[in-house]
């Protein structure tokens, strides 16, 4: 960054410049010595129970040991994550306020909802990545496709005949669906429904026979032959169902998953955020960690700060022209 100082000469203003590089070093360095000193709190912008809360009690309680303080999970849901993250808004950089949040209710959000009133990118600070998990396709077992193949050429060649259900406008598993029908000029229509429980009973019953549902929310119907699997939305293969290909096989470039991460109010020091992402990689790298992990179909996350921080603001764009296109803005 250049120096606007200009009333300095070159020499002097290097001279300033280095004797308060020396003078903050070591108080920079003190900050994160003696953290944290007493308990920690993690808000997520989900209720008690969902995959979000989950994986940030799963966290915080290896976390905990780490660092040798109590953590307390406070939860705050509503309107897709905005009552969340406003809350957040409203919290110390001291890195006692901490957040966990999925990349839905954090990058989706802001397009879905104009009155969301945060800014993903600037408002908070990035952590470490933590758990990833694709979406499938999932048809009910009397759909004519059998395969990934047979799908796709039958949504190109029928535009708007097939119906894929959702647990509302602005959700992945309504826009997930949108960005494959984008990427192969085609369309099926959206049967939105009021969550995930409702849209899945009339899948399985066949009155709506297609949905983009997340891996732990599919999996036990495809394993009981209630659902049949077609594709999966991430970059390969999930390692609980081989024999499913990624529609990236198929569709060139396509990608698309649920991330947890997490996250401290912007302006929280680096030495503070540097201590947590190297904790948190230190719990993630527990088996426990990772079986319980693996019970909810996700993989661990390997992005610290620098990482998801180009993830998210890619992301972020990404979903604003696919919210666009979707028409899921709302007031």
């Amino acid at each position: 960054m250049i120096d606007t100082r200009k009333i300095l000469g070159k020499a002097a203003a290097v001279a300033v410049a280095s004797a308060g590089l020396c003078m903050a070093a070591p108080a920079n360095a003190d900050v994160a010595s003696d953290y944290p000193a007493r308990p920690i709190t993690v808000t997520t912008p989900t209720a008690a129970g969902g995959g979000t809360d989950i994986v940030a009690r799963i966290v915080s309680e290896k976390l905990s040991s780490i660092l040798g303080q109590a953590i307390v999970i406070s939860n705050k849901p509503g309107a897709g994550g905005v009552i969340g993250n406003q809350a957040m808004l409203r919290e110390k950089n001291d890195g006692y306020s901490l957040f966990v949040t999925a990349n839905s209710n954090q990058l989706i959000v802001p397009w879905v909802f104009k009155n969301a009133n945060f800014d993903p990118i600037n408002d908070f600070a990035p952590i470490a990545g933590l758990g990833v998990v694709p979406y499938v396709l999932a048809v009910h077992p009397g759909f004519p496709a059998k395969n990934l193949d047979e799908f796709l050429a039958l949504i190109k060649k029928n535009p708007g005949e097939y119906q894929y259900a959702s647990a509302g406008g602005g959700t992945l598993n309504h826009l997930i669906p949108e960005m494959l029908t984008h990427a192969l000029g085609t369309r099926m229509e959206h049967i939105p429904y009021r969550g995930v429980a409702p849209a899945m009973a009339d899948v399985l019953s066949g009155r709506v026979p297609i949905v983009f549902g997340s891996l732990s929310s599919v999996l036990e119907n495809i394993r009981a032959g209630k659902l049949r699997a077609l594709g999966v939305s991430s970059a390969k293969r999930a390692d609980v169902l081989p024999d499913v290909p990624a529609i990236g096989e198929k569709v060139p470039d396509f990608r698309s998953e649920m991330w947890v991460a997490l996250y401290a109010p912007a302006g929280t020091p680096k030495p503070i955020i540097d201590k947590l992402h190297k904790s948190a990689q230190l719990a993630l790298a527990d088996p426990d960690t990772q079986k319980l992990f693996q019970g909810l179909g996700m993989s661990v996350m390997s992005e610290g700060p620098a990482e998801l921080a180009a993830l998210q603001e890619a992301e972020y764009q990404q979903w604003k022209e696919t919210v666009a296109r979707a028409g899921a803005s709302m007031n």
